[in-house]
């Protein structure tokens, strides 16, 4: 599946949310992103290029995000982390990846 402009736009957001927030523009992005409000952005984001969250709490301070493009497939993208919008945002960007490959 080929990404469209702004799937292409918010995986590049993605990746840039992977580096550490150092830079001004950085910490901009994290204080948008990085809130309730942030993560259904990127949730809205990747399911109009076909995907599905399924987000889970396990444990305290542990959050599981997967993506996929269908409930019989395996996920295209996962990820797990202490905040819910890591764990979205790096399943998101897996997902992503998933789709330009």
């Amino acid at each position: 599946m080929e990404l469209n402009a702004h799937g292409r736009r918010l995986r590049a957001a993605l990746g840039f949310l992977q580096l550490p927030p150092r830079a001004p523009e950085l910490r901009m992005l994290h204080r948008w992103l990085d809130t309730w409000t942030g993560l259904g952005l990127v949730v809205v984001g990747v399911e109009r290029q076909g995907y599905r969250l399924s987000l889970s709490h396990i444990a305290e301070g542990e959050w599981r995000a997967y993506f996929m493009g269908s409930p019989m497939f395996a996920p295209a993208g996962f990820g797990v982390a202490a905040p819910q919008w890591g764990a979205v945002q790096r399943a998101a960007a897996a997902a992503l990846r998933h789709s330009a490959a």
